[in-house]
């Protein structure tokens, strides 16, 4: 079963173009899900130490304040959702890690890169958030949402921590009507390609028994960066709108470990949407 949550999903942001796509996206999971959202920006505390007086400080939050506020009215007015403002003070990615773990939020769906000024503090933070949330993090960057996750890549390996996506894969597919796109390497060892078949054949039982649509897909190539370029540029054919991953280190097919594919899809995938898992606390158990 999952795991128990506030029903909330949390969004950085810091009013970049970025930002907006990751606040579409939570849009369109709380419509779904109906779940509430927690509109959060974040004041570094050296931008303001260093350049604002005290009563300067104040404005700054104040003007920040604000212009949350009317974004959350706007969405309010056009989605008749649950959406509340906050505003923290602290390093990014610490602070949202923190405020999701300690309370329990759905997921964290964020930008992945801003501009400057005030915009600056989505960037570089989101792989730090990634790595230290234990709740999924969705990482957004260019594409807007279209319909919802109807094509999602779920690539699979031999580790235990990797078909917890499998469940998350069923979740989503079941709300958004997706097909799964299941990718995974193969081997020319023998006992590892019998492993990776029995591996791939109960992930597609599981979801066959979900009534969830999927295909499976061979990528020939082992290595980490290969094989990250070859899963995007699948991705990129399919017309992918979602890349399921863990969050930390897996085996790959060939007992590899690939820990940094999680860190190569965020970081090179501009148009498609990154969904990562922690792999302790989803709450999941497998029998094989």
């Amino acid at each position: 079963m999952q795991r128990q949550t506030n029903n909330l999903i949390l969004v950085p942001t810091d009013f970049s173009e970025v930002a907006t796509n990751a606040l579409n996206h939570a849009v369109a999971v709380a419509k779904a899900y109906k779940n509430g959202i927690v509109l959060l920006n974040i004041i570094d505390e050296g931008f303001l130490g260093g350049i604002f007086s005290s009563g300067q400080k104040d404005l700054v939050k104040e003007a920040v304040e604000n212009r949350l506020e009317k974004l959350a009215a706007q969405i309010r007015q056009t989605y008749n959702l649950e959406i509340s403002t906050r505003i923290e003070t602290g390093r990014v990615y610490k602070t949202i890690s923190e405020i999701a773990n300690s309370e329990n939020f759905d997921s964290v769906i964020m930008g992945s890169h801003g501009a400057s000024g005030l915009e600056r503090v989505i960037g570089s933070n989101a792989s730090r958030t990634i790595q230290y949330a234990k709740v999924p993090v969705v990482v957004v960057k260019n594409q807007p949402i279209r319909e919802g996750y109807k094509k999602i890549i779920m690539p699979i390996d031999l580790s235990i921590e990797s078909r917890q996506k499998v469940d998350w894969a069923i979740h989503l597919a079941k709300q958004f009507d997706s097909e799964i796109h299941v990718v995974y390497t193969g081997s020319s060892d023998e006992f590892n390609a019998n492993r990776i078949n029995a591996t791939i054949k109960h992930v597609e039982h599981d979801l066959s028994n979900e009534g969830v649509k999927f295909v499976s897909t061979e990528i020939e190539d082992k290595m980490l960066e290969n094989f990250a370029t070859e899963v995007l540029t699948y991705a990129e054919n399919v017309k992918a709108d979602l890349l399921l991953v863990m969050t930390h280190t897996e085996r790959g097919l060939t007992e590899m470990v690939i820990g940094t594919l999680t860190q190569q899809l965020v970081n090179r995938s501009e148009n498609i949407p990154v969904m990562c898992i922690h792999p302790h606390d989803t709450g999941f158990t497998y029998d094989y």
